[in-house]
C-alpha cells in the first residue's frame, strides 16, 4: 500500500507578544507532514517572520485577517482555513502552544496508514499533558482535556470542521461528534507554562477573543499568577527536542507561576473525580467533543 500523503496545519496570531511557540510547534509537525499549513494573521508584531525562520520549504504561509467581532468563533475560522487550505488526504493539526512528543509525529503517520482505509474513522485522538505555570508541573483536573483528535480526514465532503474554540472538530451542520480511534501520540501543552508577570498578557488578549464581560474583567484584571488547582503534578520527563531551547531561555522565570494554595468548596467535587479515575480509570463529567471507534 502506498504512504499516505499528510499535511499539517496551525494558526497563529501575535506569537511574539504573547510567547507561543509557535516554531517548535511546527518543527514538531515536519518529521511526517509533507507540507505544513500555517494561517498566519495579521497582528502587532513579529509573528509573519517567525514563522518564516522555520526556513523549510514544506512551510506555507497564508496571510489572514481576524475577525474578532467573532468572539472565540475566530480561533475555529482560523483553523478551518488552514484546513481547507491543505492539498492532502489527511492532516495533523497543532495549535500554536501544542508540541507533539518526539516520536509522536511518527505514531500518527503510522496511525493514519493504518486507518485511511477504514471510513468509520473520521479522526484520530492523542494524549495530553498541560503544563501549568512552569515547565516541571502539569495539571491533571478534569477541567485539563486529556485526549483529543488532532489528525483528521482533509475532504470537504466530509464536512470535518473545528468546533467553538478550536479545542477538537464536529461533523456537519449538526455538529455531531466526530468518530476518531486513540493513539500512542502526546501533546505537550505550554498555554499555561508562563513566567510570572507573562500572563496579563494573554489575559488581555483572552478577555478580547472570548469577550469576557465586566465582572471577569475585574476579578482577572493585573493577575500575574495562575489559580492554584487540585490535581497539580510534578513532571519528570523529558521535554520534545524541538522546544528545549525556548524552555531553555525561560525555565528560571516560569519556574513559580501558580498562586499559592486557596480553600474553595469546589476543590471538594474535582477531589472526588479525581479518586474515581484513578480507581476506575474512567473520568466523570469529561467534555469530549468526539466518539471513539
Amino acid at each position: 500500500m502506498p504512504p499516505v500523503l499528510i499535511s499539517g496545519f496551525t494558526f497563529v496570531r501575535n506569537a511574539v507578544k504573547l510567547d507561543f511557540p509557535v516554531v517548535a510547534s511546527i518543527r514538531s509537525l515536519l518529521p511526517v507532514c509533507d507540507e505544513v499549513v500555517v494561517a498566519v494573521g495579521k497582528g502587532e508584531d513579529e509573528t509573519l517572520d517567525l514563522v518564516r525562520s522555520v526556513g523549510d520549504p514544506r512551510v506555507r504561509i497564508i496571510e489572514t485577517e481576524w475577525d474578532l467581532s467573532r468572539g472565540r468563533s475566530v480561533l475555529a475560522d482560523q483553523t478551518d482555513l488552514a484546513l481547507r487550505a491543505c492539498r492532502h488526504p489527511w492532516g495533523i493539526y497543532i495549535q500554536a502552544d501544542e508540541v507533539l512528543a518526539d516520536g509522536s509525529a511518527e505514531q500518527l503517520r503510522e496511525a493514519i496508514q493504518a486507518v485511511d482505509g477504514d471510513p468509520r474513522v473520521e479522526g484520530l485522538l492523542v494524549r495530553y499533558r498541560h503544563f501549568y505555570g512552569g515547565f516541571d508541573r502539569v495539571a491533571t483536573h478534569r477541567r485539563m482535556y486529556q485526549r483529543e483528535v488532532r489528525a483528521v480526514r482533509t475532504d470537504p465532503a466530509l464536512g470535518i470542521h473545528s468546533f467553538r474554540d478550536a479545542q477538537g472538530f464536529r461533523v456537519g451542520p449538526a455538529d455531531r461528534k466526530i468518530r476518531a480511534r486513540l493513539t500512542d501520540g502526546v501533546i505537550f501543552h505550554y498555554g499555561w507554562a508562563r513566567a510570572p508577570g507573562a500572563l496579563p498578557t494573554k489575559q488581555e488578549e483572552h478577555s478580547v477573543i472570548f469577550q469576557w464581560d465586566e465582572k471577569t474583567r475585574r476579578e482577572r484584571e493585573g493577575r500575574e499568577l495562575l489559580p492554584w488547582l487540585p490535581g497539580l503534578a510534578p513532571f519528570e520527563g523529558p521535554h520534545p527536542v524541538s522546544i528545549r531551547a525556548w524552555i531553555a531561555e525561560r525555565a528560571t522565570a516560569a519556574a513559580d507561576g501558580v498562586a499559592p494554595f486557596q480553600w474553595r468548596w469546589r476543590w471538594l467535587r474535582y477531589w472526588a473525580s479525581m479518586l474515581v479515575e484513578r480507581a476506575t480509570d474512567w473520568r466523570p463529567f469529561e467534555f469530549r467533543n468526539y466518539e471513539r471507534v
